[in-house]
């Protein structure tokens, strides 16, 4: 059971029993009672017919229940498939075709959209009653090379892709960190805002779990109950995309607050402004520049604080066992400030795409993790990301897969072709903007409400544009999202928001 995600529970349990490893909203666990109630669950999905292997999908708000099942699955040699529990049932019904879960869990408000999906859910209640409980047997070795989750991410395709990870990635992708987080020592306290459903959210709950931390989740982002919890528990670390930082710098309170606690700050997923940047500083706080992806575990890089300041454009290097290259397309390395795709090469990165050959063969070539995202590397290897090569919408710091949406707008009555692109939004960095082009105008009101049928809230477009003409093609006939983001650029301006 060495290098095991159980193995490090059982761990700290030994070691810290006492010390809180989990706290969402206003409930938490320690050590001891994560291991023993995730034993406890592991026994009861052996019961049921728990095999090896097989997956486990859980469609829920966090909550210290989903934490325990995500664990007492891992510890049963099962592979977590979470769901985003804002999917409508379409959504799922794509999701689980693939992963083809054994059992399938759901908190009450998502029971509706599992059953339309033809799951059926088993209620989380069952889980709840065994917290409490005498010690359980396992009658399971884990496996470090085992696969332990199957985490749902957003890029070109127009159905999400699933990373696989293992036992033996996860934990090496926390090692890493570990070395490079040296002020992430075990009893850091550390604050998550992303669900458990995304790559953040289960990424961080491992993570820290794995290092010995105590980690606080959120059930949703408030800006002011995230500065509360910063100062009154006295947060150690703190990783978020820049919006939340920015949110939460707006608050009254903030001029006020006790920051001292927090060690490491750390933003990615959109440029970090020089403004925001100097607003942190202020507060005795180097708000430090990350780039990742899911497939490389989470973060490739990180800024060194002594440079943050003063490079608001780059992203760092590699960690210690994160090795980075900037390529040509034909595989030859670019030289000193060049543009090319950023690629990366870790133990802790994704092991493949669940049963999707073609895709994982284009992104992992001889050992590397090729990005599909534009970057430069300058004299010293520091990273400059400068542009996504996959279509995505990031709104909120949740991924939206354009194609995605495209897929959706092109199945109602009267849309001939459709793309979607990013409008700048206040609140969320990005929202998606649809250009489509029929014989006549739509009923916008009426596709919004198809895509709110089939589409998860965060996916559906704020904005509609209508074409007359044909959209612009590129000379391989495929439609062409440059020429349309800028005949668009700044047409969220004028058009009216439809939601």
């Amino acid at each position: 059971m060495s290098q095991t995600i159980s193995n490090a529970l059982g761990w700290w349990a030994r070691m810290r029993g006492d010390q809180i490893a989990l706290a969402i909203g206003d409930e938490s666990m320690t050590y001891a009672e994560y291991k023993a109630w995730s034993d406890r669950v592991a026994a009861m999905l052996i019961a049921k017919g728990l095999k090896p292997g097989d997956r486990v999908a859980i469609c829920s708000p966090n909550s210290l229940t989903y934490a325990a099942l995500i664990m007492g699955t891992i510890r049963a040699g099962g592979i977590v498939s979470p769901i985003n529990f804002r999917y409508t049932a379409r959504e799922i019904a794509d999701l689980c075709e693939d992963t083809e879960p054994a059992l399938t869990f759901a908190a009450p408000d998502q029971f509706k959209s599992i059953s339309d999906a033809g799951l059926l859910p088993l209620a989380l209640s069952g889980i709840d009653a065994l917290r409490e409980g005498p010690p359980a047997f396992v009658d399971h070795d884990p496996v470090p090379d085992a696969p332990v989750v199957i985490i749902a991410t957003s890029g070109s395709t127009a159905k999400p892709k699933g990373v696989v990870f293992t036992n033996r990635s996860m934990t090496a992708y926390a090692a890493n960190w570990a070395i490079e987080e040296t002020k992430a020592a075990a009893g850091t306290r550390v604050i998550c805002l992303a669900p458990l459903n995304t790559s953040a959210g289960f990424v961080q709950l491992v993570h820290y779990a794995i290092q010995g931390g105590t980690l606080f989740m959120e059930p949703q982002f408030v800006p002011l109950r995230a500065l509360r919890l910063i100062e009154q528990q006295r947060i150690g670390i703190f990783a978020a995309v820049p919006a939340f930082f920015e949110f939460i710098a707006a608050l009254q309170e903030f001029a006020d607050a006790d920051l001292s606690s927090l060690k490491l700050a750390t933003a990615g997923g959109s440029r970090v402004s020089r403004q925001l940047l100097e607003t942190y500083k202020a507060k005795g706080i180097v708000l430090r520049q990350i780039y990742g992806q899911t497939e490389v575990g989470g973060n490739a890089t990180i800024m060194p604080e002594h440079l943050a300041i003063d490079a608001p454009h780059q992203c760092g290097w590699g960690g210690v066992f994160i090795d980075l290259r900037v390529v040509r397309p034909d595989g030859s390395d670019c030289d000193a400030n060049e543009p090319g795709e950023i690629i990366m090469r870790s133990p802790g990165m994704m092991t493949e795409y669940w049963r999707n050959p073609d895709e994982t063969a284009k992104a992992l070539r001889e050992g590397w993790l090729y990005s599909g995202d534009i970057g430069s590397l300058d004299e010293n290897g520091l990273l400059t990301f400068i542009d996504r090569l996959k279509d995505l919408i990031i709104s909120g710091g949740l991924n939206i897969s354009a194609a995605e949406v495209e897929r959706i707008v092109c199945e109602f009555p009267g849309v001939v072709e459709a793309l979607a692109i990013a409008a700048p939004d206040p609140k969320f960095g990005e929202t998606p903007l649809v250009v489509y082009h029929g014989p006549s105008e739509i009923d916008v009101a009426a596709l919004i409400q198809y895509c709110n049928d089939n589409l998860s809230n965060y996916k559906v477009p704020r904005y509609v544009a209508f074409s007359p003409e044909p959209l612009p093609r590129l000379a391989t006939g495929k439609l062409s999202k440059p020429a349309v983001r800028e005949m668009y650029a700044d047409a969220y301006e004028r058009l009216p928001r439809v939601r």
